[in-house]
């Protein structure tokens, strides 16, 4: 069932209750309406789908069911403040979806499962490099949960779909820079990845992962329309806001959140009052869905 029809149901047995409790005279006062309105709102923030935003391109999506899921997961970066707290309070995850090998995707994805035993999806190249170089448990990740360009896995009865695709960047995995010891070599880690996440009553979310923007974009929507891209834009170690903005036209998601920006200046120099002029000069501007570090939101 929709989560529209099941708002009108329970809303529509809120409107029987309120009038034989003659709540009001008028079947349409102020205190039914009161009632309904937060009915309504209880059942919307149970059913839908938590995005929510922890800079760079780390982000927690927690599906209608509840299964929790972590993307990129560098919660200590340096736009979010909160970073050792938001660390601290986790208490469950069932994925945890890492696109590369650096250490500002890879993050804490090592801590996280091992506090809840999340299991890694990635690809399987990247796998067992984190098996291998970055502390990640091995035996959270397997066949189930590794995959490759074009294949798609699925979770919990079908409610999560998750499909691998490219990305135009590198990817390698270095001990030093995720804190596991002095070692300082690169080891190669595949090729980078982006996530096509189908959620069951839910968005499909397009997350870009690192990348330049490429033609083949526009074939994403073969999978189906897309409701949220998360979009890099920080420029010089990816796209920036004018190729994110193009990628935006390819892909023609309903929203998109400028992300990966802000955390290595000044390198990195797109903002996302850029992308929303480069949006908006390709008539894209209603598309544009900042979100602030921290900030959820339901779809």
């Amino acid at each position: 069932m929709s989560v529209g029809a099941t708002v009108r149901r329970r809303v529509f047995r809120i409107i029987l209750e309120a009038k034989g409790a003659h709540m009001k005279k008028d079947f349409f006062g102020v205190g039914v309406i009161l009632a309904i309105l937060t009915a309504a709102s209880q059942l919307y923030a149970a059913d839908a789908t938590q995005v929510t935003w922890y800079g760079q391109s780390a982000f927690k999506i927690v599906t209608p069911k509840g299964h929790v899921l972590f993307i990129d997961p560098w919660l200590e970066n340096p736009v979010n403040k909160n970073g050792k707290e938001d660390l601290a309070s986790i208490d469950k995850a069932d994925l945890i979806l890492v696109s590369h090998g650096h250490f500002d995707h890879v993050g804490e994805a090592a801590e996280i499962a091992k506090k809840t035993k999340a299991r890694l999806v990635a690809t399987f190249d990247l796998g067992a490099n984190l098996a291998t170089y970055g502390g990640f448990p091995k035996d959270q990740m397997g066949y189930d949960t590794l995959g490759n360009f074009g294949g798609t896995l699925s979770f919990f009865d079908d409610e999560v779909e998750i499909t691998f695709v490219p990305a135009v960047h590198s990817s390698s995995v270095n001990r030093k820079d995720l804190g596991l010891g002095p070692e300082e070599e690169n080891h190669w880690a595949g090729s980078p990845s982006g996530f096509l996440i189908k959620i069951k009553a839910g968005p499909n979310i397009y997350h870009t992962g690192d990348t330049d923007l490429f033609g083949d974009m526009a074939l994403l929507r073969k999978y189906g329309n897309i409701d949220l891209m998360l979009a890099c834009i920080g420029d010089h170690f990816t796209m920036g806001p004018k190729g994110a903005a193009e990628a935006v036209k390819l892909v023609s998601p309903k929203k998109v959140v400028p992300m990966h920006y802000g955390t290595f200046l000044p390198m990195m120099t797109g903002t996302p009052e850029q992308f929303k002029a480069a949006l908006k000069a390709l008539g894209l501007d209603g598309k544009f869905f900042p979100m602030t570090v921290g900030q959820t939101e339901r779809f």
